[in-house]
Formats: C-alpha cells, structure tokens, sequence
C-alpha cells in the first residue's frame, strides 16, 4: 500500500499504526521529502467490503474475531449461548 503526501504529492512513510478494530486503524505517516515538505499526518484506512470470499471456513474467521474481543465479552456470550437453561 502506497500512502502519498497531499501537500507535495510525495511518498509518505507509514511510521506507526494504531488498531481501532477489526476493520479500522489509524496511521501516522511522514512525507519523505523531509527538506521541502516536512508534513506528517495521520490516515484513516477502513474496510469497506468483500470482493471475493475467503477461502478460511467461516467457524475459523467467527472464532477469530470471538478472541479478539475482551474476556468480560466473551465471557457474556458463552453465557448467553450456555443451552442448558
């Protein structure tokens, strides 16, 4: 992925990116002109949608996204699925 300067249409490097989620993180960039231009700069990059499916079972992608979320979460999922009740 390329990232490029707005202010002097220069590559940017991506220096750090921040996770938000699953789908959303931050990057801080800085132009590589660094004489002329010097801009640093903070991008947002997002998933928008699926062109093709992918080729991990559905239970594998499910089960990722389950640990990513924080134990207390999980923990009331587990609770709401127990079907013992």
């Amino acid at each position: 992925m390329r990232v490029y300067c707005r202010e002097c249409g220069s590559k940017a490097l991506i220096t750090e990116e921040e996770k938000m989620s699953s789908v959303f993180s931050k990057l801080y960039c800085q132009c590589t002109n660094a004489r002329a231009c010097g801009h640093s700069f903070v991008a947002h990059i997002n998933f928008s949608h699926t062109l093709k499916p992918s080729a991990v079972k559905p239970n594998n992608s499910l089960l990722v996204r389950l640990c990513e979320l924080p134990r207390d979460q999980q923990l009331q999922m587990f609770e709401q699925l127990d079907v013992s009740k």
